[in-house]
């Protein structure tokens, strides 16, 4: 049975997966999000980036509608079709950006660390930093449920700042080229398994689910779904998986939205079946 059948679901990372790291460029995406929406396919975006961003994005792609996961799974947009759901439109998983804030900021102080917050600057040099325009620089400072920043200091300090924050109940992750703060209650996994759940419960299927992603905080998600693409990254570090075996992990050897195609081609292509 082809794993191309409306119980699949697809939960994509963004830059430099379905995004070019450089350009935002999705185009070589485009055949296959054509496909998977001509099958009724959701693709579930899942990102660091903001809800107002992936809102956007959404609009760029076609996606408008679906379910996507905001701020490293801090944030959890719901299928506008569960609108009786208790938490739409949007579930804020775990601790306000305002409340991470008034933690960070005294740390900062007391200790010395040396960050930059996306808090700290203003539209002008996030575009800068992104290569963003003005208006999506603007969506890229709204977060809800985490902080997002530059690190200024050395590893030492860093793992000092996250046993730190370890200790008041948040985590510190990398992406793709910036460092995130969020509750430690949340996650790309956790957001991952509840929408799945959400699946189960309101279309009444048990789905086969493909997660692609390029970045170490991009593992959480990988190591939650049944099939797995790698899409070659920037990241020194790599993915570091636990189940990363070719029967369940493809590692792509093109990055972004190219690698993304090779990915999809890998599992989704006509001779290709489940077992």
């Amino acid at each position: 049975m082809s794993l191309l059948k409306e119980t699949l679901l697809i939960f994509t990372d963004l830059d430099g997966t379905l995004l070019d790291i450089h350009t935002y460029d999705w185009q070589p995406a485009a055949s296959w999000l054509e496909k998977l929406q001509d099958h009724q396919i959701p693709v579930i975006l899942c990102s660091s980036k903001t809800a107002a961003e992936t809102l956007a994005i959404q609009q760029d792609l076609g996606l408008e509608g679906l379910p996507f996961i905001a701020e490293n799974g801090a944030v959890i947009q719901l299928d506008v079709r569960w609108g009786d759901h208790p938490d739409a439109p949007r579930l804020i998983n775990g601790t306000p950006h305002s409340e991470i804030r008034q933690v960070i900021e005294p740390l900062r102080e007391n200790a010395g660390y040396k960050f930059t917050t996306f808090d700290d600057v203003d539209e002008r040099v996030i575009g800068e930093w992104t290569g963003l325009n003005r208006e999506r620089s603007a969506l890229a400072r709204l977060h809800e449920a985490s902080v997002t920043l530059i690190w200024r200091d050395s590893d030492d300090r860093m793992a000092q700042f996250e046993t730190e924050l370890e200790q008041v109940g948040f985590k510190f992750i990398q992406g793709a080229r910036f460092w995130h703060i969020l509750d430690a209650r949340g996650g790309k996994d956790q957001a991952v398994n509840w929408l799945i759940d959400e699946y189960r419960k309101r279309e009444g299927f048990v789905p086969t689910t493909i997660g692609l992603g390029d970045g170490p905080n991009d593992a959480p998600l990988l190591d939650n779904v049944d099939y797995a693409v790698v899409v070659k990254g920037i990241n020194r570090h790599g993915i570091q998986l636990q189940d990363d075996i070719p029967e369940r992990v493809y590692h792509t050897s093109l990055p972004g939205p190219e690698g993304w195609r090779e990915g999809l081609d890998h599992f989704l292509s006509g001779s290709r079946h489940t077992t």
